[in-house]
């Protein structure tokens, strides 16, 4: 019966423990990320890669169904 209630208390002591590192680590991810701006200007030497220029509706349709973009 004693050994019983060391080994629950074991598994709790180290599912609690995996819960606490799990969870601040979540925290620390958090952290990093939420300074780092994503839609600021690119720096150094970006280049432009999409230059989107009107097209008819039907032409874009028929971009859509031969290369299914």
């Amino acid at each position: 019966m004693y050994t019983l209630i060391k080994e629950t208390i074991k598994i709790f002591i180290i599912f609690t423990a995996c819960t606490l590192l799990f969870y601040f680590g979540l925290q620390a991810m958090h952290a990093e990320y939420q300074e780092y701006h994503r839609y600021d200007q690119p720096e150094g030497k970006a280049v432009k890669v999409f230059n989107y220029n009107q097209q008819d509706v039907i032409d874009r349709l028929s971009i859509f169904f031969r290369l299914g973009e």
